[in-house]
């Protein structure tokens, strides 16, 4: 099989583990810089151009495509789908994913344990808006944060109002969330592919941070999680339409609720707190679904 592998950094762990599975089960693998791709948009022709040659005869393409080039990312693997390659995470879910504040609505309609969560534009409303959360200490995230950047923890209400406001007067989008005390500083990372939680961890905030992201200093650690937090990383991940995800969940004393489903998932972490091979089983995924999915096209043509 010939696979795209869409990454903007063959150096990173996560790009190096898949380019080793590959090649391990005897694929040929191409790492892609996303951005440097453009597309011949025409009917009955569309083509994708990269550094100068024309890219031709992939069976699947693996998006890896990060937070600040979604939209261009997106872009360019949606021209993959429309010449007929098969994708690991399919563009609309990639892009659903990304949004934050319509994956908390998508999920919350389809009775995914959540945070309490509102979002408001004026600030004559703030102070209803803190009491319809259930009060102070409280999240603030900015909606176009990734890895821990841009959320905040706001221990009182004065305090939760002036950072409401200061956020409103920079034009930033905002959720504002309830804070899940009896969490502890820890989330739980479900990687999900296809439909199975195929490896869980606990993640751990370091002392005197909230926020559990590995990339703000916390901690990784194997866990053992309730059938209910199994079947709601897989139930988020199947709203969202995505084959591979990160689900993160919380602890709390009404059950699992969902933070965030990431649609581009980190390797290290995960991979070293369980060894398992992660890598591995997203190649085995798409092998089978890629195969799949050519013998639907060749039915329907």
């Amino acid at each position: 099989m010939k696979i795209a592998l869409l990454s903007r950094d063959p150096t990173i762990y996560s790009t190096n583990r898949l380019v080793q599975a590959a090649r391990e089960r005897g694929h040929e693998i191409r790492v892609i810089d996303v951005l440097r791709c453009y597309m011949n948009i025409t009917t009955h022709a569309q083509s994708i151009h990269y550094k100068g040659e024309e890219l031709k005869g992939f069976d699947a393409v693996i998006p890896r495509i990060g937070a600040s080039v979604t939209f261009y990312g997106a872009a360019v693997l949606r021209q993959f789908e429309m010449m007929g390659v098969y994708a690991l995470n399919e563009s609309v879910a990639i892009a659903r994913a990304r949004d934050k504040l319509r994956s908390l609505q998508l999920l919350s309609r389809k009775g995914i344990g959540l945070p309490i969560t509102g979002f408001a534009h004026a600030p004559d409303d703030v102070e209803d808006l803190i009491k319809m959360i259930g009060g102070a200490p409280l999240v603030i995230k900015l909606l176009e944060g990734t890895q821990g950047i841009g959320v905040v923890l706001a221990e009182t209400e004065q305090a939760a109002k002036s950072l409401i406001e200061a956020f409103m007067g920079l034009r930033a989008n905002i959720l504002v969330q309830e804070y899940i005390k009896e969490a502890e500083g820890a989330d739980i990372r479900c990687f999900v592919i296809g439909d199975k939680v195929v490896a869980a961890i606990k993640r751990q905030a370091k002392p005197g941070e909230f926020r559990s992201n590995l990339h703000r200093g916390g901690t990784a650690s194997l866990i053992r999680i309730t059938p209910e937090e199994r079947s709601t990383a897989v139930r988020a991940a199947r709203i969202m339409g995505l084959n591979v995800a990160g689900v993160d969940v919380l602890r709390s004393h009404h059950g699992p609720v969902v933070l965030e489903v990431n649609s581009t998932p980190g390797l290290e972490g995960i991979e070293t707190a369980t060894s398992k091979d992660i890598a591995g089983l997203m190649i085995e995924y798409l092998e089978k679904n890629a195969a799949l999915a050519k013998t639907r096209a060749h039915r329907q043509a």
